[in-house]
Formats: C-alpha cells, sequence, structure tokens
C-alpha cells in the first residue's frame, strides 16, 4: 500500500481552534452591575505582589515593596493575581516566566477583539473558541466558588451577554465562537441558562471535567440529567478543559510545574469514564462532549480497557453498549503537540480528533500553529482529507457550526 501524500503547508485549510482564551475585560462587571453591587463585584487592583507554583497550585503574596505590578481581580471575597503565563502569546518560550503581570503586558490580542483577530489572520485560523483566562477560571469556578449566589449568578450572565453580543459579535461574528458558563451550584439554574443562551445564540458552554472535586453533584448522582436535557434539546455542546475541577494531576507536595504539565491529561481519563459508567452518554444519545488540551494519545487504551472491564462484568455497572461504542460520534479529543495520538488515529477515530492554538497561553503555538500542525501531520502520515478534518471538518460537527456559516 503507498504511504500517504500529507500537504505542502501552505495548502492545509485554514484552522478552527477550539481552545482559546480571552482575558476579560478590567471593567466589564464595573459598568454593568448595579451601582448597589459594584464594590463587591469583580474588579481590577495594580498592586506589587510576589507569585509562586508550588505542590500544583499557584500562592501569591501581597504588599510586597520589591514584588512586580500586578492587576490582581477582586471579587468579593476572591484575591487572584494576573500573571504572565495567562498570556504570553508572542513572547519568546525562553522568557516566559511565572510573574505577576499587568494587561499591558500583554498582546492587545489577548483582550481585544480588533487584534484577536489580526493574531488570527496571522497564525492561519479562521475561527476560535475561547475559554475564559483569568479569574472566572475554565468553567467558571470563580463565580461557582462566591457565597452569594444572587452575585455570583448575576456577574455570570453579564459575561455570557458580553461573550454573545460583544466578543462574538461584530466583526467577530462567524469568527470567535460564543462559549459561555453555567452556575455550576444549581443543575436547574445551568438548564435555564444554557437555554437563555442558545436562544442569544451560543451553542457551547464550558463545564467542569470532574464537578464533585468542586464539592458539587457528580455524574453518578442525576442531578444534571435536567442539564444535558436541555444540552442535547438545543444542540449545545459540552466542552471541559483540562483543569476545570480546580485541580491537576501531581504526585507530591513538593513536585514542579513540569511533573503536573506532563501528567494533565489523566483528568480527562477520569473524566471519559465518569461519562460512559454513569451511564449519561447511554442515556443522552444526541449529547456531544469535548475535552480541551486533553490530547488524544490516551484514547485508544482507555477505550480498550473500559470496554475490558465492562465485558468481564465485574465493575457494577451493566450497560447494553460497550464504552468505544458509545463514545463514536459523541466525544472528541483536542490537540496540539499530540503525534503519537495522530499516529494512533486508526485504532480510535480520526473523526474525533480536533485540532487547538491554545492562543495565548504558554503551550500555544502562534504564530506557528499551521506550521507545527504540518509537521504532525507529515510525521503522521495523514491525507488531505484527514488533515481536513483534524483542522476543520470535525470542528464543524462537534459544535454545529453551520449555524454560524461555517459549512466547510
Amino acid at each position: 500500500m503507498a504511504p500517504s501524500v500529507t500537504p505542502a503547508e501552505h495548502d492545509l485549510p485554514d484552522i478552527i481552534s477550539v481552545d482559546d482564551h480571552v482575558l476579560e475585560p478590567r471593567d466589564l462587571w464595573q459598568r454593568e452591575l448595579p451601582a448597589s453591587l459594584r464594590e463587591r463585584g469583580p474588579k481590577v487592583s495594580r498592586e506589587r505582589v510576589k507569585l509562586e507554583f508550588k505542590g500544583g497550585h499557584y500562592g501569591f503574596e501581597r504588599g510586597i515593596p520589591d514584588g512586580d505590578w500586578c492587576d490582581l481581580w477582586l471579587f468579593d471575597d476572591l484575591v487572584c493575581p494576573t500573571g504572565l503565563l495567562h498570556g504570553p502569546a508572542g513572547i519568546p518560550r525562553s522568557e516566559q516566566r511565572n510573574v505577576p503581570a499587568i494587561y499591558e503586558d500583554f498582546r492587545p490580542g489577548t483582550y481585544e477583539q480588533k487584534a484577536r483577530l489580526e493574531d488570527m489572520r496571522i497564525n492561519h485560523v479562521s475561527t476560535a473558541i475561547n475559554y475564559p483566562n483569568i479569574f472566572p477560571r475554565f468553567a467558571g469556578q470563580g463565580f461557582a466558588e462566591r457565597k452569594d449566589k444572587d452575585l455570583a449568578i448575576a456577574c455570570l450572565r453579564i459575561y455570557n451577554d458580553w461573550m454573545i453580543d460583544e466578543w462574538c459579535a461584530g466583526e467577530g461574528k462567524g469568527k470567535l465562537i460564543p462559549l459561555t458558563l453555567v452556575p455550576l451550584w444549581d443543575s436547574t439554574l445551568a438548564a435555564e441558562e444554557v437555554r437563555r443562551c442558545a436562544e442569544k445564540g451560543s451553542f457551547a458552554i464550558a463545564f467542569s471535567e470532574n464537578p464533585s472535586k468542586l464539592g458539587f453533584a457528580s455524574l453518578y448522582s442525576g442531578q444534571w440529567d435536567v442539564l444535558w436535557q436541555v444540552c442535547q434539546e438545543t444542540d449545545t455542546t459540552v466542552s471541559m478543559h483540562i483543569g476545570s475541577s480546580s485541580s491537576m494531576p501531581t504526585t507530591s507536595p513538593d513536585a514542579p510545574l513540569a511533573t503536573s504539565m506532563s501528567l494533565y491529561a489523566h483528568n480527562a481519563q477520569a473524566s471519559l469514564a465518569d461519562w460512559i459508567f454513569s451511564k449519561t452518554l447511554s442515556r443522552f444519545p444526541k449529547l456531544k462532549i469535548a475535552y480541551a488540551e486533553s490530547q488524544a494519545g490516551w484514547m485508544p487504551f482507555q477505550l480498550e480497557r473500559m470496554d475490558s472491564v465492562w465485558k468481564d462484568g465485574v465493575g457494577g455497572v451493566e450497560m447494553p453498549v460497550a464504552p468505544s461504542k458509545q463514545v463514536k460520534g459523541h466525544v472528541w479529543n483536542c490537540i496540539f503537540d499530540d503525534l503519537h495520538g495522530l499516529k494512533a488515529r486508526h485504532e480510535y477515530s480520526v473523526e474525533s480528533i480536533l485540532f487547538e492554538t491554545d492562543y495565548p497561553h504558554s503551550d500555544g503555538t502562534f504564530p506557528h500553529s499551521r506550521k507545527v500542525a504540518h509537521e504532525l501531520f507529515s510525521q503522521a502520515d495523514m491525507n488531505a482529507e484527514e488533515c481536513y478534518k483534524v483542522l476543520r471538518g470535525n470542528a464543524i460537527t462537534c459544535y454545529g457550526l453551520q449555524r454560524f456559516g461555517i459549512t466547510k
């Protein structure tokens, strides 16, 4: 059999990136909240601080005379520092450090729409989905952790309205695709927010890879079914970013960041097991879920192992359909540097692989994302059809992007 011919780099189609990030506008809540709530609502204070990373967690100290200037997000009882690693796109990798930052330290494209669209053009990205970045965190935990839930839901809805009506509107319409947040503390409220946002034109939500770790109901409880029902009815995709359980895999309190970074796919593996063995996917056969920054090389083994447990019937879960059959057409993984996952694509399905640039994070490939993609595709011996599916076609299917005028 003759080897596949991977298209030349300049012949690859423009990228649909399903995992980018946007820095939240510094003035958003102060301009949108009622005057009575602004003091406790999200706002920025510029102070001198020191950052550190230890045991899989970031820490910081305020009021350090010789510290670096930092834009601190204050939200009721929350104090959250902005760090350079929140958006070092364009900064040489050798100069990227875990140090405090102010917004002016970042490229304008990290928080300004016009500049973002230009950075996308430079990077051969036609369309992008953006997760939150700083204090809301990847699934809106920053809202869920506040004690005043009336204030939290008001602020969360302001974020969603900004995402739909401003960030993804105007010049960004059809190029920036809305990803909205749900109130994780109340599944009924979450379902209502999905329906509200779907009526406004958003058909994807950021959810936690493991809500139990956040102190909320697990998928096994059945309490999320009201949310999944509405997601299924509105064809809303459930997107889960690594770290959206506010935890990252690590081995010990003194382990460096490198240990955690090299293990990050573990969270997605555990999450998929929850979705399968809670029978959520089998109860909601039209539901679509996607893992961001999870890579995909772990999928063949994980599916093989879950099928084995299911077949042996010793795990306490009876299902009529094997796990590997349940994920087909319902579960997508996202890659940006997973050569093994691409080489092993025939062991699960090339139709389940999405691509990301992770702009503007330190792992991101801006402004060389197309070059990186071509190198991966060439080494994996991928043909033009497979390259198109990973760069564009699969994302169109996963997120129903035809609704935004994106058909090919």
